[in-house]
């Protein structure tokens, strides 16, 4: 019997989740698809995971599939869909398809950290088209907040895939980048099979902001403002940066830049054309010569993070640079959920140096989403006019709010599906077949693995109850020899009546070992496990916690 040929999707991140996108395409005979992917995005840690930089989609999958996985092709230059081709392309080996203006990102950032570039990058703009058999990619221009931002067409000879990526319907983009209409609706003529669609608005009715409406707010803004104004916004955020130094010109303004990653995607964005070459910018060295009514500064920040531009100066952490009373700071920026309360920590510490804050909404326009309100999403579903539609990027919530819309909408084929389901579209039933190994990567320092893998879980229960590390020594008739060594890190000094815990742990030991007959103690194994569970059982009735606990057993002959 001949196995039938299917077309299938199979997300690795980002659904169910904001954040680390990944989207696999397969076509052929199931074992033997060959493959291509659609993002290679990270997440940011969560606070328990301890020395965690960066999260990655788990790619067990494609390690087993890496010689049916065809390439990799970029929608846009945000972290969440291509900062994690550093770390992962060196073991999938594949081409990466991706803008001028991505391609030039991942070279700075190379470049600043240090690190070799050796991903194969083909430039891949709008008008361009790919063949990756069985696939034909063709981009389509979205609007979004960073230059460059594509949809893609996924022909196979299975049916037409309309991939959204990020995007909206703005029609006063700062750099020109607006959704392609009417390439969505030729395709949509064409014959689309399935829509995979941005989900992060779908619990949204309407914006009634536009990105020109943001540079007028802030106009405003800053034209009132009597002392330094500080916004910050995300790094990569170049319409928005263009928008801010515009607005600053026209006011008589001067402009400084704080934050490595800001500096980094100005200087690749004045390298392609997109800032003019002779900009000029403040160092840091001549901010203070400046009267504070004349001062910008754009800096990153905007979600809290500790090593931020903001931050250090929320901390006054910053030699030549400093904000006070009467000073503005604006979040030109929406808060990622997870980080809500390291940004309002921030907030708190400039209030309490007389700055005043301005976050967007229906007074202020500082700041407009990147991604489609239902009123969008229902533009889209009219131009294309899929059979299927397949809600990605997005929460639990924000999956089932276009599900339902979708549904309202009469597209009654809307499948709910999570990271690890591999997704058949066609032929019928559209269902899922298969759910394959998923979670994370995590890169901690130079490595990238599993948490079980670099110790996490460890690093995790040592920064909740600390170490205890344990040395005895037992002669030829195993009783002790000498006073044992004991060694904690993270433990309490004292207990709740002022004594010294050492003292308690001490005599827990020589207790231990003392209880136990003289046979008993030959199996050191055994002697070291009760000396653990005495501890751990005298400390958790201290302290309420029980440590990782360490002992070493040495015997001595003489």
């Amino acid at each position: 019997m001949v196995e039938r040929k299917d077309l299938v999707f199979l997300p690795l991140g980002g659904v169910g989740e904001i954040g680390m996108n990944m989207y696999l395409y397969g076509c052929g005979v199931p074992g033997k698809r060959k493959w291509i992917m659609v993002d290679c995005g990270v997440a940011f840690p969560r606070d328990d995971s301890i020395g965690v930089s960066l999260v990655f989609p788990d790619i067990t999958f494609l390690l087993k599939e890496r010689k049916n996985l065809m390439a990799i092709i970029i929608t846009h230059a945000h972290e969440d869909h291509y900062g994690a081709l550093h770390d992962l392309w060196v073991l999938l080996n594949v081409p990466v398809y991706a803008s001028p203006f991505a391609i030039a990102l991942l070279e700075a950032k190379s470049f600043y950290n240090h690190v070799p570039n050796n991903i194969i990058c083909k430039p891949f703009k709008v008008g361009d088209k790919i063949d990756i058999h069985p696939f034909s990619i063709e981009p389509l221009r979205v609007n979004h907040s960073i230059p460059e931002s594509m949809a893609l067409i996924i022909r196979s000879p299975l049916g037409n895939i309309v991939h959204t990526g990020d995007w909206k319907v703005d029609d006063t983009a700062i750099l020109g980048d607006t959704t392609d209409q009417k390439a969505l609706c030729a395709i949509g003529n064409e014959g689309v099979l399935a829509l995979m669609c941005d989900s992060t608005n779908a619990m949204c009715d309407e914006s009634y902001i536009t990105e020109k409406d943001v540079t007028n707010g802030l106009y405003n803004i800053i034209e009132k403002a009597s002392g330094c104004v500080a916004i910050t916004t995300f790094s990569s955020s170049i319409s928005r940066i263009c928008s801010i130094i515009d607005v600053a010109e026209k006011l008589g303004r001067y402009v400084l830049l704080l934050g490595t990653s800001l500096k980094r995607v100005v200087n690749v964005a004045i390298d392609i054309g997109l800032i003019k070459k002779d900009q000029k910018f403040l160092s840091e060295e001549e901010f203070g010569s400046y009267p504070r009514n004349k001062l910008v500064i754009i800096l990153t920040g905007s979600q809290g993070e500790p090593r931020s531009a903001l931050s250090q100066l929320s901390r006054n952490g910053m030699c030549n640079i400093s904000l006070c009373e009467n000073d503005l700071v604006i979040f030109s920026s929406r808060a990622i959920p997870g980080n809500e309360t390291a940004i309002g920590d921030v907030k708190n510490r400039l209030i309490e140096q007389g700055v005043k804050i301005i976050v967007g909404d229906l007074d202020n326009a500082v700041h407009v989403s990147g991604h489609p309100y239902r009123n969008d999403l229902k533009k889209m579903y009219e131009w294309v006019r899929p059979q299927i539609i397949v809600p990605i990027h997005g929460e639990a919530m924000h999956l089932v709010s276009q599900r339902d819309l979708a549904l309202e909408f009469g597209v009654y084929n809307v499948p709910f599906i999570r990271n690890g389901h591999m997704l058949r579209l066609s032929p019928s039933p559209v269902e899922i077949i298969d759910e394959v190994v998923h979670g994370r990567f995590f890169k901690d320092g130079h490595l990238v693995g599993k948490s079980e893998d670099l110790g996490i879980s460890k690093r995790r229960k040592l920064s909740f109850a600390g170490h205890l590390s344990v040395n005895i020594v037992v002669d030829n008739y195993y009783d002790i020899v000498g006073v044992p060594e004991i060694i904690d890190i993270g433990l309490p000094f004292y207990c709740a009546d002022g004594t010294k815990l050492s003292k308690i742990l001490l005599k827990t030991i020589i207790t231990t070992v003392i209880n136990m007959n003289k046979s008993s103690r030959k199996d050191l194994k055994l002697l070291r496990e009760s000396i653990k569970k005495s501890l751990r059982s005298a400390i958790n009735n201290i302290w309420g916690k029980k440590p990782i606990v360490t002992v070493f057993v040495n015997k001595i002959s003489y």
